[in-house]
């Protein structure tokens, strides 16, 4: 396993998959664990999200019928029987790895919708946070190894699409309108929206590649460009107190949030931030 601190807890659930997600690929492979394991965030709650890697898929695109899909996924019975919950594997291609790497390294960021995401799949992020198992080919390492150091094409794109949005609700008359108006609904969402939107813009700030769903506050509260107290000033806004003019505080500390997240933003440029 080419891992410094190998995870004693999933060894034994690593050590019995190995082989039937080996079996899985046709010729180059790579076998992988993500989410946060991979991110070395995990606690007794997690679960283990296997990845392979390869140049063909084994019976695609029935690949569920095989034997092979089978018999690991009776092993994934079996764990879960155990306590420990195995979220089966993404099998992907190579091919279809890298001419979504290289897409996304050239600025055109593109999150794929997925039913078990909120804001859509990053490709970088999975990359940047897999945990390599076997990898004889070299093939996730040096992916990894291309994510270093953070482009700068990238992070440009990515504070633009988002700064864009802020900027556009910042000042859209049918945001102010739902204030008025109380329409809660709408305003959880934009909510949500607005502060992901900061999230990312700061993630690409710090030169640091977005981590998905999870403990985005957990990251963002060690980053050294940030606006003071971001994460007290985010939960907040999330979740404001049942006052009667809690919805217009809301919008008002949502549009300081904005401007401090702007302001540093717009120093990306002109080399005020450093590197």
């Amino acid at each position: 396993m080419e891992q410094d601190q190998p995870i004693a807890r999933i060894q034994a659930v690593i050590d019995e998959c190995l082989p039937l997600l080996k079996a899985l690929a046709v010729g180059r492979y790579a076998v992988t664990i993500g989410g946060s394991h991979g991110k070395g965030t995990f606690d007794e709650r997690s679960d283990v999200d296997f990845r392979v890697f390869c140049d063909e898929v084994l019976g695609a695109p029935s690949t569920q019928e095989t034997e092979a899909w089978q018999a690991f996924s009776r092993v994934v019975d079996h764990w879960r029987a155990e306590g420990i919950d195995i979220d089966y594997c993404w099998v992907r291609t190579i091919s279809d790895i890298e001419a979504k790497l290289k897409a996304w390294l050239s600025g055109d960021i593109s999150p794929e919708p997925m039913m078990w995401t909120l804001w859509g799949y990053h490709l970088l992020t999975d990359l940047a946070n897999q945990m390599i198992i076997e990898d004889p080919a070299g093939i996730v390492a040096a992916w990894q190894a291309r994510l270093t150091p953070y482009p700068k094409v990238l992070q440009r794109a990515i504070v633009k699409k988002h700064l864009d949005s802020l900027k556009y609700w910042r000042t859209d008359y049918h945001y102010a309108n739902k204030v008025a108006r109380g329409d809660e609904v709408f305003l959880a969402g934009i909510a949500a929206r607005l502060v992901h939107d900061m999230m990312q813009v700061l993630f690409a700030i710090n030169e640091i590649y977005y981590v998905g769903d999870g403990n985005n506050l957990h990251y963002i509260a060690a980053f050294p460009v940030q606006p003071n107290h971001f994460a007290e000033r985010v939960s907040e806004v999330l979740y404001p107190p049942r006052t009667e003019n809690a919805l217009v505080a809301q919008y008002e500390a949502i549009l300081t949030l904005i401007d401090d997240v702007a302001a540093l933003a717009n120093q990306i440029d002109t080399g005020d931030i450093a590197a």
